[in-house]
């Protein structure tokens, strides 16, 4: 568990520690407006993009090897990135970052499918959700906590060379803390599939994460509107060759399972509403506010410290509730964005008026990650661990793209009023959009025994 959970906390911690540093950056690189957009979203383009192909590479390859290769790729990339002389050789390292956390994502969520049974892969789910939260919420004041400090003169730049020492010691570990498991009978790439899912994925988040700052030009629109034609390419592609006995990346089968059917929309929903949360939380603190990057941090602390807490508890609480446990979290996060936009829109509260929505928040998002990935791994045979854990990253990804392009869209429109009323706004949609996964939580099957691994016996080799 240290060693996928410290890969888990890599990839997260790197989505949002780069925010606090864009000043600094842009400053010594002359970056401008478009290329620091880049070095935020180009991370994210490819980690989302590439998630269903390395899926079934691990699931071909050996989850192992593909989990130390991602590792070895990221690292790599992060050490680019420390050194980068200029905006455009930055832009670049960060694009390979995200392929290489595209390796390690859904390779972490599979070990737990195929290592874990019944009560223990709960627990595990749970404590990686409890990373995953933790590194989100935590990104922000690990990056303050690093620039304040600034060892060694480095500036901006120890934001990714912090992850060079992380990332070797990982490697060294690896691959005797783990495992090999790979499906058996090499199950074949589908060549034709992972073109039409990676064209429809870059069609879809392209201009949702580079579209706002461009103005919404003709080809953001023109993109957007080849997707779904390229996502029903892809579905269609998927049906018929299953139909021909093949192996389609993502089997349409699978959703003839309710809990499964369901949980991947619940996700999907709750996913909108998480990094477009802490991009204009993060933006009312520094800009609205006025705080500093390490100030900002100690505030994003106070939600980490209540997601850490509540995601403890979630898989007991999930195992004695059930799905009601979903339901209870996501009201509460509905009730913290409420409370965030009652206290600044109306009221015009500060930094201490909105510390108990930020309570509730946190406690909210603790109880619905971990049960709502369990609910969907639950029927999931082992065998194919690697293609659902691809699935489930891709869905995360395209969440938070959709959600802070969305949620972006509110923020910036009503900014010219000021960036207490965006907040406040933006908050209120967000609390409409838990309730709707509340909704959604509703219909979730109730606990099932666990599906027994078939013989897919780990090799030490």
């Amino acid at each position: 568990m240290p060693v996928l959970l410290t890969g888990t906390c890599l990839i997260v911690l790197d989505f949002f520690i780069v925010n606090v540093a864009l000043g600094d950056l842009q400053r010594d690189l002359h970056a401008g407006p478009t290329a620091l957009e880049w070095v935020v979203a180009g991370y994210g383009l490819t980690f989302a993009v590439l998630l269903l192909a390395a899926g079934r590479l691990g699931d071909r390859l050996g989850r192992r090897r593909l989990l130390g290769a991602g590792v070895a790729l990221f690292t790599l990339a992060s050490l680019m990135c420390g050194l980068a002389p200029s905006a455009p050789v930055l832009i670049g390292a960060r694009l390979l970052q995200g392929a290489g956390g595209a390796l390690i994502s859904p390779t972490v969520l599979a070990f737990i499918g195929v290592l874990y049974q019944g009560a223990a892969r709960a627990r595990a789910i749970g404590r990686y959700a409890s990373a995953m939260g933790l590194a989100a919420a935590g990104g922000q004041l690990v990056g303050g906590l690093l620039l304040h400090a600034d060892p060694f003169g480095l500036g901006w730049r120890i934001i990714f060379l912090v992850n060079v020492p992380v990332g070797i010691a990982l490697l060294a570990v690896l691959f005797r803390a783990l495992p090999e498991f790979r499906t058996p009978g090499r199950p074949p790439l589908d060549p034709a599939g992972l073109l039409l899912a990676t064209l429809a994925l870059t069609a879809l988040v392209l201009p949702l994460v580079d579209g706002r700052s461009q103005g919404w030009p003709a080809w953001a629109w023109l993109s957007l509107s080849l997707a779904p034609v390229l996502l029903t390419a892809f579905v269609v592609h998927q049906r018929r060759l299953g139909r021909r006995g093949g192996r389609p990346l993502i089997d349409p089968a699978w959703w003839a399972d309710r809990g499964f059917r369901v949980g991947t929309a619940v996700q999907l929903v709750f996913w909108f509403g998480q990094a477009s949360y802490f991009l204009v939380l993060a933006l009312w603190l520094q800009v609205g506010r006025g705080l500093s990057a390490l100030e900002s941090g100690l505030v994003f602390s106070v939600l980490a410290g209540s997601y850490f807490v509540a995601s403890l508890r979630a898989a007991a609480l999930q195992a004695r509730f059930g799905r009601g446990v979903v339901v209870a979290g996501a009201l509460l996060l509905a009730a913290g964005h409420g409370w965030t936009a009652a206290v600044v829109g109306l009221a015009g509260g500060g930094v201490a008026a909105v510390l108990p929505g930020l309570l509730l928040a946190g406690c909210g998002m603790g109880l619905c990650l971990a049960p709502i990935t369990a609910t969907v791994l639950a029927g999931v045979d082992p065998a194919r661990a690697g293609a659902v854990s691809g699935l489930l990253s891709t869905l995360q990804q395209v969440g938070n793209a959709v959600g802070v392009a969305a949620i972006g869209l509110v923020f910036f429109g009503a900014a010219g009023r000021g960036y207490g009323p965006a907040f406040s706004l933006s908050s209120l949609a967000l609390a409409v959009l838990l309730v709707t996964v509340a909704a959604g939580a509703h219909r979730l099957p109730g606990p099932r025994p666990a599906v027994r691994p078939p013989a897919v016996a780990p090799s030490r080799k």
